[in-house]
């Protein structure tokens, strides 16, 4: 089964994202973030394919992390950010495989997800 992190610090959106890939058949953590050791700890321990990953974390800068990660010798995978701000070109430049403007409709992510990662079995 393919793993997802969501690193995001909105108990809502988090709820969303966790439902909404468990009915697509992924296996999702969800991790809120506090500093950077946490985070890095978190994507090495569940060692995911894909992580959803909130640009403005309360205590994050998620550029950061994401610039962290692609540094990083132990996460090979892709990276999918989210804001409310058209930070395309940012999110891209650190090292982020796709950039969804929030709000964003559910099928993006899910097409998205399905057309660049193996598609989950359901059964």
């Amino acid at each position: 089964m393919i793993k997802i992190l969501v690193i995001e610090d909105d108990a809502t959106m988090r709820s969303l994202l966790q439902t909404l890939l468990q009915l697509e058949g992924y296996s999702v953590s969800v991790h809120i973030p506090t500093t950077m050791e946490e985070v890095l700890q978190a994507v090495g321990s569940i060692n995911p394919e894909a992580i959803i990953l909130d640009v403005h974390l309360k205590n994050l800068n998620g550029l950061d992390v994401v610039r962290k990660l692609r540094q990083s010798t132990f996460f090979h995978g892709r990276v999918i950010m989210a804001s409310g701000m058209e930070l395309d070109a940012e999110c891209k430049t650190a090292g982020a495989d796709q950039f969804l403007l929030k709000p964003y409709m559910p099928d993006d992510l899910i097409n998205w997800l399905k057309y660049n990662l193996q598609t989950p079995d359901l059964q």
